[in-house]
């Protein structure tokens, strides 16, 4: 059996998504604050989590930052509010997908399947786990990112995204690209969300020497991990 838990103070909402949950084939499990839905995740330790972000005790990011201390599981993110700064926000402290209410049920299933799909392709992969690229190693099972061995604090998106681009070194990968491979849909065409986390990744790691690659911008088409010969 697997659980899905569903985290909304909105009792129509968690009727009419626990409906469609069941007709995907997963049990729903309903909390209706935050402190809840961290006891039924402890408990039953669900395959993915759908998470308003305001509701009583605990709202939906400090839910999401205490979780992905301690898993990668796939958390999608639910809010009436649709600032970009909120999804930044969001994405930024290790959501994994991130609606916008109102919405349709069959939109938050067919973002449900595919954050599985790719999770599911993560934990396939487990004989290339690691992959290195001059000073600097990336982990997916661990999730972590080094540079000359010195761990840097990421979040789970750019880990994710800086996996992509160092197995792909000097391959230029569009907006809507990074968008569909990292985030698995086209995000509304929101491209603006992608210059927002290249910005914070490259402010991360530009604090440490490398002077054989780079973050690189290619104006007007996206973004490559440049490489230089020593």
């Amino acid at each position: 059996m697997q659980y899905i838990l569903v985290a909304d103070d909105n009792k129509d909402i968690t009727n009419v998504l626990s409906a469609y949950l069941k007709r995907e084939g997963f049990e729903p499990l309903v909390a209706s604050d935050g402190a809840m839905a961290e006891k039924l995740y402890e408990t039953y330790e669900p395959v993915a989590l759908l998470l308003d972000v305001m509701m009583p005790e605990k709202d939906g990011y400090t839910v999401c930052k205490s979780i992905r201390k301690k898993s990668n599981v796939p958390i999608i993110l639910i809010t009436a509010r649709g600032e970009d700064y909120e999804k930044i926000m969001g994405l930024d402290i290790g959501a994994d997908d991130y609606i916008v209410k109102p919405f349709s049920p069959g939109e938050v299933m067919a973002r449900l399947r595919a954050v599985l799909r790719r999770m599911n392709v993560d934990e396939n992969d487990k004989e290339n786990n690691e992959v290195k690229l001059d000073n600097m190693v990336v982990n997916l099972n661990e999730y972590t990112f080094t540079i000359n061995g010195e761990m840097i604090n990421l979040t789970k998106k750019e880990i994710e995204t800086m996996w992509l681009l160092i197995t792909n070194p000097n391959k230029v990968f569009t907006r809507d690209a990074l968008l569909d491979r990292l985030w698995g849909f086209d995000y509304y065409g929101d491209t603006r969300t992608v210059d927002s986390h290249i910005k914070r990744l490259r402010a991360k790691i530009d604090q440490y020497e490398h002077k054989n690659w780079t973050l690189k911008t290619v104006w007007g088409v996206g973004y490559k991990l440049e490489t230089f010969d020593e």
